[in-house]
């Protein structure tokens, strides 16, 4: 299934969502693709995608820019999730909530970067937003919302603006391990949802 939109005038576009599959074979989905979407957080990068947005010209739509919810910091204090919420479910792709609780592997990771994240007033939320605008010009965030507060905690990200150029190098140096190991490696190759 390709999502096609109208842009101003004649012509159609094309955004390509996308899954993780085979390391190293991103690319642009053909003349009329302006984005591709795909998971990318700080906690798990998408050099490969966001590359061929950079050659390409093409906006890096994010999916899961809070890691589910874990990036709001709210799941840190051990509560779960309820029994129809998908975070509670096993499947093979959901790798930051195990049976409806963080997967413990995370906690150390977020711990090691959330000072750097909450830098100048900013909530955890709002850290993790402004390192995906200075991971890329190409990043749009799309964070997922419950509630009116959480609308205006993530809107309110845009007030702070980017991480600086040393608070973006710093995430990175304390992440760089965590991102190599099997269980929060970054996304491999990204294909498109429809072959």
């Amino acid at each position: 299934m390709r999502t096609w939109w109208p842009t101003g005038g004649s012509g159609r576009t094309a955004g390509a969502p996308t899954t993780p599959s085979t390391p190293g074979r991103s690319r642009s989905r053909g003349a009329h693709c302006t984005a591709i979407q795909h998971d990318m957080s700080v906690l798990r990068d998408a050099a490969d995608v966001i590359a061929v947005c950079e050659a390409t010209g093409q906006a890096s739509i994010n999916r899961g820019p809070l890691a589910m919810g874990l990036l709001s910091g709210k799941y840190n204090d051990g509560r779960t999730v309820g029994r129809d919420d998908v975070r509670s479910q096993n499947f093979d792709w959901q790798i930051y909530f195990r049976d409806g609780a963080i997967a413990p592997e995370w906690l150390p990771h977020i711990e090691a970067v959330r000072e750097l994240l909450t830098s100048g007033g900013r909530t955890l939320a709002q850290g993790a937003l402004a390192w995906l605008w200075a991971r890329s010009e190409t990043t749009i965030p799309i964070p997922g919302c419950r509630t009116v507060a959480q609308v205006e905690e993530n809107a309110g990200a845009l007030q702070y603006g980017p991480l600086s150029r040393d608070e973006f190098a710093q995430v990175e140096e304390v992440l760089k391990d965590a991102r190599s190991t099997p269980d929060t490696k970054p996304l491999g190759e990204e294909t498109p949802l429809n072959g």
